[in-house]
C-alpha cells in the first residue's frame, strides 16, 4: 500500500479509507439486523467488490427483495473478476477497518464477528447518487450475508474457494 500523498488522484478519491469505511459500517448494520452476533470478518472483506462494483451494485439495488444467491444465479456476469477485485480491494478493506477501528466504531467479539457500535455513525445517508447507492447496496448485501448464515455458501456463490 502505498503511502497517501503517493497515491493517483483517482485513488484517492475512489478509495477514500473513510468512505470505504462507510460503507463497510453499513454493511455490519444489515448483517445485524439479521443477525445481532455481527459479521464474520471473511464475508465482510466481499462487501467492497460489490458495492462498489458499478455493475454489481445496480444488479443487486435492481433486486433489493430477491435473494441474493438468486440474483447471482440470474446474472452470472457479476462473477467475472470477481475473485480479482476481491484480491485487488484487500489492502482498501484493510485500511477502512484501520479507520472504523481508530474511531471505535466497531467492536470484534471473542469468536471474530465484527459488530457495529451504535450512535458512532450517522444513521441517515446523504451524499451523492453513487455514495448513497453504495451505502444502500451495502445494507442489502450484509442482510443477504446474515440470510445466508454460512460462509462456505456465499464464497462458494461468488466463485471463490473459502
Amino acid at each position: 500500500m502505498k503511502r497517501w500523498d503517493q497515491r493517483p488522484f483517482e485513488a484517492r478519491n475512489l478509495f477514500n479509507p473513510a468512505f470505504c469505511g462507510l460503507v463497510l459500517f453499513r454493511a455490519l448494520q444489515g448483517y445485524e439486523e439479521e443477525n445481532a452476533n455481527g459479521m464474520p470478518f471473511s464475508l465482510a472483506l466481499l462487501v467492497l467488490p460489490l458495492c462498489l462494483h458499478k455493475d454489481s451494485r445496480q444488479v443487486i439495488a435492481g433486486s433489493p427483495r430477491s435473494y441474493l444467491v438468486k440474483t447471482i444465479e440470474k446474472n452470472p456476469q457479476l462473477l467475472v473478476g470477481f475473485a480479482d477485485r476481491v484480491v485487488d480491494l484487500l489492502p482498501f478493506s484493510l485500511e477502512a477497518f484501520g479507520i472504523l477501528m481508530e474511531r471505535g466504531c466497531f467492536i470484534v467479539s471473542p469468536d471474530g464477528r465484527l459488530r457495529s457500535v451504535p450512535d458512532r455513525v450517522r444513521k441517515s445517508i446523504s451524499g451523492t447518487e453513487e455514495s448513497i447507492s453504495c451505502q444502500r447496496v451495502a445494507r442489502i448485501v450484509g442482510k443477504e450475508f446474515a440470510r445466508i448464515a454460512d460462509r462456505v455458501t456465499v464464497y462458494t456463490t461468488f466463485g471463490i474457494r473459502p
